[in-house]
């Protein structure tokens, strides 16, 4: 399984000077093998291959001097992330390949010919670039690392994601199963009766801020002058710092959730449909719903534990989850998010509608976890039905045989 690791770095001016110049010759070897590749499916009904591209590099570092400072494996990297991706586009697991822009976040790649030293807290990377200070903030794993890409984020930091191939031990959960509901009013509401909310008072400090820092950019008309870049630095900054502060939270609680329980059932949410609402699209963005149930699958699957999602159109909020027998108060157009207790008059008790609701998801999903989430189709593989979206647990699955148009050769 591989598994990422991000450590901050921190290059001298010169070494950011050589990665300024690096990162504007992968982009700019990106753009034009994108537009040659593009251009050649459109007059042959053809791409080109990594290797047909790979081809091309001589010729354009004698044409364009300035394309050999890179390291060259750095600019190979190029092409094969370039082919993969128009191999994750026709596959119909990614959109179609864009044109990079020298603004924003900027990375380029080293396959090999990199050492880590976590004593010296340092990393030693081929070519010109040389020796680079870094924080180890953890113990690395021993394990063979394969990739090590250098990011530079809008704010100006820099980071290094080494990319570790290991294989993960089984954690004995603590709980059998848990049922998760995800809402407005509270990010995440457990079986067990447990809620959780994002850090909102020091998120709403941070917007607040990030608003003050917006009003005076948007006065600096001029974009080229040094005050327009100064300012547009700090609003970046903010951003960045809202972002750490959304994601750490999200991480820490995915991994508490998929480390103590063998089973996590979980609603499958369609956000792209929900955010049509005009009411509620900006609450819905707000919580970050897609990014938390990916981090808890593939978190469960580290762990050796069974994500499970059930169908979005199970009335689970509308069930007791005592007598399975549909609430009236939750019926008929009488359902306000305003209510926040309901009284079954099946079972003569209160409940809470969001601890109601995660149960009666637990259930259900311990019921298709039961039934069986994957099965053989005439001596195939079953595989989830491909879409533009994140694959679901849910989905109609279809044989994937031998020789059928389901089954295609991946090839770079």
């Amino acid at each position: 399984m591989y598994k990422a690791f991000l450590v901050r770095i921190y290059p001298t001016d010169e070494q950011e000077s050589y990665l300024a110049q690096c990162f504007g010759n992968t982009r700019w070897l990106w753009n034009y093998m994108l537009n040659a590749t593009t251009t050649a499916y459109k007059d042959t009904g053809k791409g080109l291959s990594k290797a047909t591209m790979d081809k091309f590099l001589p010729g354009l570092k004698k044409e364009y001097e300035w394309l050999g400072l890179a390291y060259s494996q750095v600019l190979q990297r190029v092409t094969f992330n370039l082919s993969s991706a128009f191999v994750n586009f026709f596959e119909g697991r990614a959109k179609f390949p864009n044109f990079k822009c020298k603004h924003g976040k900027q990375s380029i790649q080293y396959p090999q010919n990199v050492k880590l030293i976590p004593k010296d807290s340092v990393i030693k990377f081929p070519g010109n670039l040389g020796i680079v200070k870094a924080v180890f903030h953890r113990e690395l794993p021993d394990a063979k690392f394969t990739t090590v890409t250098i990011s530079r984020n809008a704010d100006g930091r820099y980071h290094a994601s080494i990319i570790f191939n290991q294989d993960d031990k089984p954690v004995v959960a603590r709980r059998d199963a848990i049922g998760i509901d995800l809402g407005l009013k509270n990010f995440a509401i457990t079986s067990e009766g447990s809620k959780y909310d994002l850090p909102k008072k020091q998120l709403a400090s941070l917007e607040k801020n990030r608003k003050r820092k917006q009003k005076k950019l948007a006065k600096k008309t001029d974009k080229t002058s040094k005050k327009r870049r100064k300012a547009k630095r700090i609003v970046a900054k903010v951003s960045s710092k809202i972002a750490r502060v959304r994601v750490d939270f999200l991480h820490k609680l995915s991994r508490k959730i998929a480390s103590e329980n063998q089973v996590i059932c979980v609603e499958d949410m369609f956000v792209k449909n929900m955010v049509k609402n005009p009411n509620l699209a900006k609450a819905i963005c707000y919580q970050d719903w897609g990014m938390f149930l990916t981090m808890l699958k593939y978190k469960a699957d580290k762990f050796g534990h069974t994500y499970q999602e059930i169908g979005r159109f199970f009335p689970s909020s509308q069930l007791c989850s005592e007598t399975l027998q549909p609430i009236p108060m939750l019926q008929n157009g009488y359902d306000s998010l305003g209510v926040r207790f309901v009284d079954c008059p099946h079972c003569q008790r209160q409940h809470d509608r969001d601890i109601n609701t995660a149960i009666n998801i637990r259930n259900e999903g311990l019921r298709l976890w039961a039934l069986g989430t994957s099965a053989s189709a005439l001596g195939g593989d079953v595989r989830p039905k491909s879409s533009g979206r994140k694959k679901s647990m849910t989905t109609e699955a279809i044989p994937r045989e031998l020789g059928s148009l389901q089954c295609t050769a991946r090839s770079v």
